[in-house]
């Protein structure tokens, strides 16, 4: 028996309480669905373009081209419940419960559907309260815009047999009401955000021994980019039936309703691999972003989690990027939209005027939205840059305030791998470097491609009076992502390790880097002339410590020596080597 696979709209609906009801009277009960089904029902899902799959007892199975028809055949056939049961005694009603779900199924040739999208719907149906319909996240967001009903987040629900948690939302539906006037015809709805297909990537050369990796890297990409915040990407088994195929960007965009395509291409050249990757916007073909990875063959599945990693880190703030400039364009823009546009500003580097443009985007998404998850993680991470740069005389206000924040999203989502490395930070600088490391650990637990996370961790061991330990993590999180655009951190961090140690020849490398990533960071610029200050390079140093006194004229020996943020003897130890650096420097000391 062939079998194809397809991305469908997916409706499973059921009557409530039918044994109840066919046990006090089964046959009025069946002869009153049998009406429902031939003048209600059966007409309403041909008018919106549906395939009825089987029919389930009292309930059945339905496919559509889109979620919008799916959603507007299922709006209709319950509200025209409501007014069929408004002479009926509540005990006698008929009530559907429907559940409706985008996702992958397989078709087999005698047009029975199977697979996750077909059991995702079906778990759907059966939360949703009598009367309701209840759309998954991937649903929800074809259709988010276009519905005049109240909307209920149920938020990630565990469904039965069901692996991961599913973002439900709930519609009420009441009774109709006729429009005064006939209302314009629906503009198209637009694919949703973050929405991309990571396509097969070429196999060029044929070479039939490098298909298994060729293939892990486009399956890896896509699980490692649905971690993205509100990301939607399309599933392996629908990307793979473009595999071998010629195709139109914008055709795919349009068949997938989706705003990125990302494709690439793998060749062998001898004993090196040469891995091109460039992301497209669906629309209009543009070209957003690309990249070339050219090494050795050593190890092929330790090349391929490399490649993913580092593509999985830029990838992601590249489409942030791209989503940020959309939003900025819409005139009554939401939640996600505003702290997209938070994020945008946010990884322009801890500037202050850049970090107050990205905490008031989010406090305007959070006046939307009180309980945002991203939000509130965004503004907890602004808060902790903040912090870093010792700019700020409320340390302790801005700790508490960013520990609430990400305590308040740990609470609504707790496997959120950026909450914890934020609040990994928080601890680390308020005498809890421990808890630091077990914040940044289970950040890594839940997303291995965080690079801030390894940061976390070097950080800590800092506090903690080990800071020969924190190379390893730093150069780890280098070789992930290269190009983070906080970098500049992870060098700044290994430099201040190496000044702990009193390898001042090290931390003045390290630091150096970093200044020249990111010569904005007051902080930066003081551990560089410390470093140099100690080398006896002093007119260096000074040149130093007045840049840093230029960005941040309040800074002096006792106001850093007075936060330690860490009792931690060793550490307490070590940080002589700052004080004495600084004031060879020239730095003030009151």
């Amino acid at each position: 028996m062939s079998e194809t696979r397809k991305l469908a709209a997916i409706l499973v609906s059921d009557v409530v309480g039918y044994s109840l009801l066919a046990g006090a009277d089964e046959d009025r009960i069946l002869a009153r669905l049998r009406t429902l089904r031939s003048d209600l029902i059966d007409p309403t899902i041909a008018v919106h373009h549906g395939r009825i799959v089987k029919r389930t007892g009292d309930g059945a199975i339905v496919e559509f081209r889109s979620v919008v028809d799916a959603v507007n055949c299922a709006i209709e056939i319950q509200r025209a419940m409501i007014e069929r049961n408004a002479e009926v005694a509540p005990d006698k009603r008929i009530e559907f419960r429907i559940g409706i779900h985008l996702g992958d199924v397989v078709e087999e040739s005698d047009g029975d559907l199977m697979g996750d999208g077909i059991n995702i719907a079906a778990r759907l149906e059966g939360v949703a309260q009598p009367g309701a319909i209840c759309l998954s996240e991937q649903a929800y967001w074809q259709v988010k815009g276009r519905l005049d009903l109240k909307v209920s987040d149920l938020g990630p629900v565990p469904l039965k047999n069901i692996a991961e948690p599913v973002r439900v939302y709930s519609l009420e539906v009441g009774p109709a009401v006729q429009p005064k006037a006939s209302p314009p015809a629906p503009e198209k709805l637009g694919p949703p955000r973050l929405s991309l297909v990571v396509l097969p990537f070429a196999n060029i050369g044929g070479d039939p021994e490098q298909e298994y990796f060729v293939d892990g890297v486009t399956e890896s990409l896509t699980t490692d980019l649905s971690r993205i915040s509100g990301a939607f990407v399309i599933a392996r088994n629908t990307a793979f039936t473009y595999k071998g195929k010629p195709f139109d960007v914008k055709q795919v965009g349009r068949d997938l309703n989706i705003r990125y395509v990302l494709e690439g291409s793998v060749q062998r050249i001898g004993k090196r691999v040469r891995v091109n990757v460039q992301l497209i916007e669906a629309e209009t073909a543009a070209h957003l972003w690309a990249e070339r990875f050219d090494k050795p063959v050593v190890d092929l599945f330790e090349m391929q989690d490399e490649i993913v990693s580092r593509l999985a880190n830029q990838l992601g703030a590249a489409i942030v990027s791209a989503e940020a400039r959309r939003a900025e364009k819409k005139p009554d823009p939401d939640a996600f939209d505003l702290y997209l546009q938070g994020m945008a500003w946010f990884n322009r580097g801890p500037h202050p005027d850049h970090l107050a443009q990205a905490r008031t985007f989010f406090a305007r998404a959070l006046a939307i939205e009180p309980n945002n998850v991203d939000a509130l993680v965004g503004g907890g991470c602004a808060d902790v840059w903040e912090m870093f740069d010792f700019v700020s005389d409320e340390r302790a206000a801005r700790l508490a305030s960013a520990e609430t924040s990400l305590l308040k999203a740990l609470a609504a989502a707790p496997d959120n791998p950026l909450a914890h490395v934020w609040l990994s930070f928080v601890k680390t600088y308020s005498h809890r470097p421990e808890q630091g490391i077990a914040e940044a650990e289970r950040a890594l637990a839940l997303d291995h491609n965080l690079a801030m996370a390894l940061l976390g961790v070097a950080m800590a061991k800092i506090f903690v009076g080990r800071p020969e330990e924190n190379e390893t993590y730093i150069k780890q999180a280098l070789n992930l992502s290269p190009r983070d655009p906080f970098v500049f951190m992870l060098t700044a961090n290994e430099g201040v390790a190496k000044l702990h140690l009193g390898a001042y020849e090290e931390a003045a490398t390290w630091l150096g880097q970093s200044v020249a990533a990111y010569p904005h960071m007051a902080i930066t610029k003081f551990f560089l002339a410390a470093a140099l200050g100690q080398l006896g390079r002093i007119a260096e140093a000074h040149v130093e410590a007045e840049a840093g006194l230029a960005l941040n004229p309040g800074f002096t020996i006792k106001r850093f020596r007075e936060h330690p943020d860490c009792d931690n003897p060793i550490y307490l130890k070590q940080r002589l080597n700052v004080y004495e650096g600084l004031r060879k420097a020239g730095v003030p000391e009151e």
